[in-house]
Order: C-alpha cells, then structure tokens, then sequence
C-alpha cells in the first residue's frame, strides 16, 4: 500500500527506472577517466607553453637583469658608502642583509614583470587529477605572485634609520619585507616533476628547452653572490 498522498508505482516500471539511473551511473564512471585524461593532458599543454614564455623571457633578459643589479652597487657607492660602519654584527644585521637580497632580486626582476603577469594568468585556473602536481604548481603560483607584489624597499634610508637608533632598531618595514620575501624567494619557471607522466610527446621538447633555460637563469643568481657581496662590503654591513 501507498503511504498517504503518495501514488503506488508498478513494480516493472520502478524497476526499469532502476535500471536506468543505474546505466547512467556505469556510464558517467567509465567516462570519468577519459575525461581526467583529457582534462590533464589540456592543462599540461597550457602549463608547459606558458612556463616556456615565462622563462624565455627571463632568459632573453638575462643581461639587462644582471645589469639592473649591479647597479645597485653604483647606487650605493654614490649614496650611502660605509652606511654601515661600526654596527655590529646581529640578527638585525641579517635582517638588512636579507632585505638587500630582496632588493637585487626584485630589480632583476622588473623587465620580467610582463612575462610574469602573463604566466600567471595562463595557469591559475589549471587544474589536474594528480594532487601533487596541483600542490606544486599551486604553490608556485602563490609564491612567485607574492614576490612580485612586494615593494622594493630602500636599503640606504633603512640603514641610516638603523644607524641613527644606535643599532638598536630597524625601520618597521624590514621585518615584514624580509618575512614575506625569504619563504616566497622562487626563480623565474618551474616543472613539477610529476608533470612529466602528462606530457604528450610534442612537449617533451618544449619541457627541455625550458629547464634549459632555467639552470642559466639559476647561474645568473650563482654569479650575482659576487654582486651582493661587494654591496655588502661598500656598505660595511656584516650579514
């Protein structure tokens, strides 16, 4: 019997109801999998021209880059020589010499800039099946965008305003530079290592030439330590 204001179904016309909802549900999971397929295999091909421009651009940029930082040395020799004679040698310190750090990555960075905005807006909506790709390129993405929002600060005026409180305190803006650079510092491209199972054999290339690119980015920042520490030393400042 049919419970109150309900309407009795015959048993063969509920049944085939079953087996259609059924059908549909096998359907949907056979499917799944080549749509997981497709879906990786679309975002991996997005994922990999876009990384590819990103470090072309930085690697086209190398030279200007590295001229941007050295710079910074001439900066400092005209405006704040030994700016840092007699302070000692402390966690503040450290602090400066990580805000200068900042600073030479970021005027690298800036004729990057377009190439970074574009990259960022090619792979924030990709998605893949595999959650450690997702981790990774998700990680990256909020890193690398994080870095490039930050302001670059002014190494001489906050060494002058640590000088002036006898070495004993830092400008209020240091720490908080400092504390969001150094977790965020990330170079220009990266390729997840579990990328790879997701490349299409026409990739394959695109994938090498980008890691290409990306140990002689590395290299630049290897042979700019040089950089930094000659602007360590014109300042007198003890990391």
């Amino acid at each position: 019997m049919a419970l109150a204001g309900s309407r009795e179904i015959p048993y063969a016309q509920g049944m085939g109801r079953s087996l259609i909802v059924g059908a549909l549900l096998l359907a949907f999971a056979l499917g799944a999998p080549g749509s997981a397929v497709a879906s990786d295999a679309s975002a991996t091909r997005a994922y990999v021209h876009a990384n590819y421009a990103l470090v072309a651009a930085g690697h086209a940029n190398i030279a200007r880059s590295e001229a941007a930082v050295k710079g910074i040395l001439g900066k400092v020799r005209g405006e704040c020589p030994q700016a840092a004679q007699g302070s000692p040698q402390d966690e503040e310190s450290t602090q400066l010499s990580n805000e200068l750090i900042g600073l030479m990555v970021l005027t690298g960075g800036t004729v990057d800039r377009p190439a970074v905005g574009a990259y960022l807006r090619a792979v924030s909506g990709l998605h893949w099946s595999s959650g450690s790709v997702n981790r990774a390129v998700g990680g990256y993405v909020r890193m690398l965008r994080t870095l490039y929002n930050l302001k670059k600060p002014s190494v001489c005026a906050d060494i002058a305003a640590w000088a002036a409180s006898g070495w004993k305190k830092l400008p209020a803006a240091t720490a908080p530079f400092v504390g969001a650079f150094i977790p965020n510092w990330v170079s220009l491209g990266v390729l997840p290592a579990g990328l790879a199972r997701f490349e299409t054999p026409d990739l394959r290339p695109i994938a090498r030439r980008s890691a290409s690119f990306e140990s002689q980015l590395m290299e630049m920042e290897a042979r700019l330590v040089d950089t930094w520490g000659d602007i360590m030393n014109e300042l007198v400042l003890n990391p």
